[in-house]
């Protein structure tokens, strides 16, 4: 069986590849977490975000939602200062907003997830994708999920981003249909 293509020969992008591209996942702190590195990676490769996931996860305490809502802009000039993160301090300052506004999102469906999910009726999309290239930017529902999390206050949510965090929490198989990852070859 072939595998997708995109992970090239880079250890890091294939171990996220086999591991958790496309694997759904109903926790809303990895939620949370992808959705900061998606927002990070805007204009940006995956393998730049992914190579400073881990200083991600101890700047911000391995995305703890509550504690990302309360950080102060002088806590986020320190992450930037002394973390190996994306220096772009908006995109930092999208952890702390896209906190708060999972929080309020918390208040009305109980979960992150249970409002995302609701979009695909809580199972994946399993797309059969014959080669990496077919693989859309973005779709409606992307466009629609980037729309309604705006209207809720999120940032560095369009819909290019919605459909790698899409991909990223496994709303949407998108691996090709000949990879041993693809949902129908498990």
């Amino acid at each position: 069986m072939n595998t997708c293509l995109w992970p090239n020969n880079n250890q890091l992008m294939q171990t996220y590849h086999n591991e958790e591209w496309c694997v759904p996942n109903y926790d809303d702190q990895y939620i949370f977490e992808m959705l900061s590195l998606e927002g990070a990676q805007a204009g940006l490769s995956w393998s730049i975000v992914l190579s400073k996931r881990n200083s991600y996860k101890e700047a911000f305490h391995n995305f703890d939602i509550t504690y990302c809502a309360k950080l102060t802009d002088a806590e986020l000039e320190y992450i930037k200062g002394h973390y190996n993160v994306i220096k772009h301090f908006s995109k930092l300052q999208s952890v702390r907003n896209n906190a708060n506004a999972i929080l309020k999102v918390q208040e009305e469906f109980k979960s992150f997830s249970n409002f995302l999910w609701s979009y695909v009726d809580y199972k994946p999309i399993v797309n059969n994708w014959g080669g990496d290239t077919q693989i859309p930017a973005q779709t409606s529902l992307s466009k629609q999920i980037s729309n309604d999390l705006k209207k809720w206050g999120f940032k560095f949510v369009g819909p290019v981003t919605m459909y790698s965090f899409m991909q990223a929490i496994g709303m949407i198989d998108d691996h090709i249909r000949t990879c041993t990852y693809h949902s129908s070859n498990k």
